[in-house]
């Protein structure tokens, strides 16, 4: 026997809550695998020549499209002129817009800033500068990579360096900035090898040489993080009324010869055990099935309430 009952607006409650999954992957070969799909690219801030001077190790792109994208979406706002130098100092306005001292006027981008704090970014402008670029596929880190999990292990020319985030969109390496990260586009950007130069809104010079090679190129490494993703649980509340499913589809209650219930499952006085709950769409097919851990025993007296959690 079935038996439906609809849920009410108040017996359903969605609630989201975000939950995060960690993520090693050791070597170019781990990276670069069909359930990873990490990239690595290099930048070049120089001439386009389509078919010349390409980078990636999983897909082929152009290095200086990758400077020319790298430096529009994301350091718009930190170059104060048209030449791209870097601005020394920069400020967000109240109306939204930037300005730098010994700078022009500069237009609002988002630039996918992980604070309000002052601006603080630092991108190589020079004719044949480089950066490097490490690429997580969205399939990996979900909605962003949860700030402060990213880690990027590298052998170089002398030593194994790391690379590691602050859990404020900045890199560091031996305690030095060296880049920045976009959480929300699972994008490493390294901006400068060269430890030294540092001050508000600049430091260093750029990547350069062996360096760049051992980073983008090299064999040895692991890069490690933790996705983000937001998962929503519905709770539904199954409730009966004494009056309501007061009956069994237990086959035992079913006499053998003569085919009905047994006597004592037709009295008022019946009160079945609850052991599965069944949730059914507009309809009527099963859509999810609820298993309780132990039999509940129905009320003739009082209401009895079931509470079905789905994630989704």
């Amino acid at each position: 026997m079935s038996v439906y009952k609809p849920f009410t607006t108040s017996d359903v409650v969605v609630t989201p809550f975000k939950v995060n999954k960690s993520f090693s992957f050791q070597g170019a070969s781990a990276l670069t695998a069909s359930n990873a799909g990490i990239d690595r690219f290099i930048g070049l801030n120089g001439i386009y020549n389509s078919g010349s001077l390409n980078t990636g190790q999983i897909s082929t792109q152009s290095q200086v499209l990758i400077y020319n994208s790298i430096k529009q979406l994301y350091y718009t706002n930190f170059l104060n002129n048209p030449n791209g130098s870097p601005a020394i100092t920069a400020s967000f306005n109240s109306d939204g817009t930037i300005t730098s001292t010994g700078g022009a006027y500069q237009p609002m981008y988002y630039n996918y800033r992980d604070n309000t704090l002052p601006a603080e970014r630092y991108f190589p402008s020079s004719s044949g500068e480089q950066i490097a670029v490490i690429s997580i596929p969205s399939n990996l880190f979900g909605e962003y990579i949860q700030p402060g999990t990213f880690s990027y292990t590298y052998t170089g020319s002398s030593a194994t360096s790391k690379i590691i985030d602050d859990g404020e969109g900045k890199l560091f390496r031996n305690g030095e900035r060296i880049g920045d990260i976009i959480y929300q586009h699972g994008l490493a950007i390294i901006t400068n090898i060269d430890e030294g130069i540092y001050s508000y809104s600049r430091y260093g010079t750029g990547v350069y040489g062996n360096e760049l090679a051992d980073l983008i190129k090299g064999t040895n490494v692991t890069c490690s993080f933790q996705s983000t993703m937001t998962i929503y649980e519905s709770q539904y509340k199954c409730t009966f009324l004494p009056n309501e499913f007061n009956s069994s589809n237990n086959p035992t209650i079913i006499s053998g010869s003569k085919g009905i219930p047994y006597d004592f499952s037709t009295g008022s006085y019946f009160e079945p055990y609850i052991t599965t709950v069944g949730l059914y769409n507009n309809a009527n097919q099963l859509v999810a099935v609820g298993k309780l851990s132990q039999p509940l025993q129905s009320s003739n007296v009082t209401d009895t309430t079931v509470l079905v959690n789905l994630d989704l």
